[in-house]
């Protein structure tokens, strides 16, 4: 894996971020993994986004197999490079183990992380990794179908943060949204989880 130079300001308000929580349906599928289990709940669903290649892309185009999908941006200081670092850790066990396992990083943050911006970012975690960006309205449709939160401080109009949700969602093509992780979670235990999540639908 790709050196990664990671900021060392720490804020309050990215601490909390973990804390972020949706309402969701509590009807569960009888798949074991770890300490998930399949929701039918209503994360994730259609979106249109720019690649980092400049192309307009859906989630049908990204999303063609197990994906682990985080919601973040470039500027972040921290906890968004930790947490990239550590999905594509988890992506790499898992292609150690001989799982085909997607990485996707969705920019909450348009107005600076434009295609080259989240190309050269992911490219520094895994070199399969999506950046994602867009439009103002297409970022906030992707947010909103994937119940994430994301809040522009006010400040300097160029060195602003972002406070933002920071779950890390499973994705499968077929049937949509596995699971989630938290912050807490290790490479280890993601991979974990998603092997069976995988295993448990072949």
């Amino acid at each position: 894996m790709k050196a990664v130079i990671i900021g060392t300001v720490t804020i309050a308000a990215a601490a909390a971020l973990g804390l972020y929580t949706w309402s969701v349906s509590q009807e569960t599928a009888a798949i074991p993994c770890g300490d998930t289990a399949v929701a039918t709940s209503a994360i994730g669903g259609p979106f249109e986004l720019v690649s980092e290649t400049g192309e307009t892309v859906t989630d049908a185009d990204v999303i063609t197999k197990p994906t682990l999908v985080y919601f973040g941006y470039t500027f972040c200081p921290d906890v968004c490079p930790l947490d990239s670092a550590r999905n594509a850790q988890a992506a790499y066990m898992l292609q150690d183990e001989g799982y085909d396992v997607g990485t996707i990083f969705i920019s909450i943050d348009p107005a600076r992380d434009t295609p080259e911006v989240v190309r050269d970012y992911t490219d520094n975690f895994h070199e399969d990794m999506i950046g994602l960006t867009g439009s103002p309205e297409q970022v906030d449709v992707a947010s909103k179908a994937y119940r994430t939160y994301y809040r522009k401080q006010e400040g300097d109009d160029e060195y602003y943060l972002v406070d933002h949700s920071t779950q890390t969602y499973l994705m499968m093509p077929d049937t949509g949204f596995a699971t989630f992780f938290k912050r807490a979670h290790t490479p280890e235990e993601i991979a974990e989880t998603t092997a069976c999540f995988i295993d448990a639908r072949s």
